[in-house]
């Protein structure tokens, strides 16, 4: 499982909450056959075109693509944990995206396999890290079957 996204998260609150919710994930998710996230920062100059090439280079091959998007489905946790589980059933790896900041190249999210979202507002990058970190940790807790997540 991969988590790509454009710029870099320096030291700081959203690096250690990031980095503590995917701690949380791996252990959580041994348990119910998810793999550990990996984290791929990359860059381009030039804006989304660039941003989508390089994007599509650090694709592991044969990945399910999932963008994070102000434009994508808005899911409950549930719904996200029962699709993270498919995906792990049907041994198919996921490569979430994040965008840079003038969001994703249109033939990128054309190509994808679920477009996501955390809202109609757009959030800064660094903070749809940290969402999206949490929502994976939920995923896997909602599969353990763990108290983490209350409805």
């Amino acid at each position: 499982m991969q988590l790509i996204a454009v710029g870099r998260l320096r030291k700081g609150p959203e690096r250690a909450l990031v980095d503590d919710y995917l701690d949380r994930f791996a252990k959580v998710g041994r348990g119910v056959g998810l793999p550990p996230v990996s984290i791929v920062e990359v860059e381009a100059k030039g804006g989304m075109g660039p941003e989508a090439a390089v994007i599509d280079r650090a694709l592991a091959p044969g990945a399910a693509m999932v963008l994070c998007d102000e434009r994508g489905k808005q899911m409950t946790s549930p719904d996200f944990a029962a699709r993270i589980g498919d995906w792990r059933d049907g041994a198919c790896d996921v490569a979430f995206v994040i965008g840079g900041a003038d969001g994703l190249d249109a033939g990128l999210r054309a190509r994808a396999d679920l477009a996501i979202g955390f809202g109609a507002m757009v959030w800064p990058h660094m903070l749809v890290r940290v969402m999206l970190a949490e929502q994976l940790y939920r995923a896997a807790s909602i599969l353990a079957g763990s108290p983490y997540h209350r409805v």
